[in-house]
């Protein structure tokens, strides 16, 4: 892939004047125009998930947008697309942690409407078949519909779309098993880890599953099928260079935080699966390592380097530490001798957070 003038200067401070310019305003209007469309949904259980999700989880499209901003003259159709692929997977994930059913195949079915929005030919269908609540007022086929069509616009989409396919259908996967009858998901999460191990055979069954809830991967490929020089080497070296490391990142981080709120809700958390908090300090750092070892070789080295700054201090930051006093440990070791990329990345990701509050 060439690089572009985009790209080839690209440091901590022009990311985030980009984040102030572009993707900020311009999900905060996706998601308004998203917002009318949820207040519309007649089912009560809908609309409030709906909702939910969009007012919870508005920093998951926030954080996704800033893979529109690489490249340019692409921007617009990557950010619709992103922040569209991320709400279905925000709003899927509130109906299923909040569902009243147990039901693998209602949350396979929910599910099959990402693996529909990476695929343009795919043919909308009711995905609500197997619960009792029903009418959206087509909003989620409307999500789906506009990821297909923003699909359409980049050039080299038939490049990604088997690795994205995959990638979602892996999350699918998980969504499915996390979700279920409490006394049956490990036993089917390990079951399907060793199915698929050999995809990441230096991590453990519980970091693998992390690494497959992760959108950053999808994310990546959408921007590179962006441009039109892309080639299918390249294509392939992109989706190794973020799954599994990269993702891995993103998802044990996002646990690391929710530890205490998961607790008292009784939801899973792939965190508590390590014997002790030194191992898990030690495993962090090594995914943390292996991640920056993974972009090294890509053609946009420096932004991606950037990105995994950008996590670190994005959820290490989080004010949900707070009063987790283990979480708050692991935090100041992990922000030990942090370069002052990680430091600027932090301080924005605190003045975000104000202004949104």
């Amino acid at each position: 892939m060439k690089m572009t003038s985009n790209t080839s200067s690209f440091g901590a401070f022009t990311l985030m004047h980009r984040v102030y310019k572009y993707v900020l305003p311009a999900v905060h209007e996706e998601l308004d125009a998203l917002i009318e469309l949820a207040q519309q949904i007649p089912n009560d259980e809908l609309r409030t998930q709906a909702l939910a999700s969009i007012r919870d989880k508005k920093f998951h499209c926030q954080g996704g947008g800033v893979y529109a901003i690489f490249n340019l003259e692409a921007k617009e159709p990557l950010l619709k697309l992103i922040v569209s692929l991320q709400t279905i997977s925000d709003y899927l994930d509130n109906l299923c942690d909040r569902s009243t059913s147990l039901d693998a195949d209602d949350f396979r079915l929910l599910h099959q409407a990402m693996l529909d929005a990476v695929t343009p030919q795919a043919k909308p269908v009711n995905y609500y078949q197997k619960r009792e609540d029903q009418d959206d007022n087509g909003y989620l086929q409307h999500l789906v519909t506009t990821c297909q069509a923003m699909l359409e616009k980049l050039p080299t989409y038939h490049l990604v779309q088997k690795d994205v396919v995959e990638l979602v259908g892996l999350y699918c996967d998980l969504q499915v098993y996390k979700h279920i009858k409490k006394s049956e998901r490990e036993k089917q999460l390990t079951s399907w880890w060793d199915i698929h191990k050999d995809k990441a055979p230096q991590l453990k069954w519980n970091e693998f599953a992390a690494a497959t809830g992760s959108t950053l991967g999808m994310f990546h490929l959408f921007m590179a099928a962006s441009y039109e020089t892309l080639t299918s080497e390249v294509a392939q070296q992109i989706k190794r260079s973020y799954f599994p490391y990269v993702c891995c990142l993103h998802i044990m981080l996002d646990y690391l935080i929710d530890q205490e709120e998961d607790k008292i809700g009784g939801d899973l958390n792939f965190c508590s699966y390590f014997n002790s908090q030194a191992e898990m300090i030690q495993r962090i750092e090594w995914i943390v390592k292996q991640a920056r070892e993974d972009v090294s070789n890509l053609p946009q080295a420096n932004v991606h380097r950037l990105i995994i700054e950008g996590l670190l201090a994005l959820y290490l930051s989080d004010p949900k530490i707070s009063g987790q006093t283990d979480v708050m440990e692991i935090r100041r070791k992990l922000m030990r001798n942090s370069p002052l990329t990680r430091l600027f990345f932090l301080l924005n990701s605190n003045w975000i957070r104000h202004k949104r509050a």
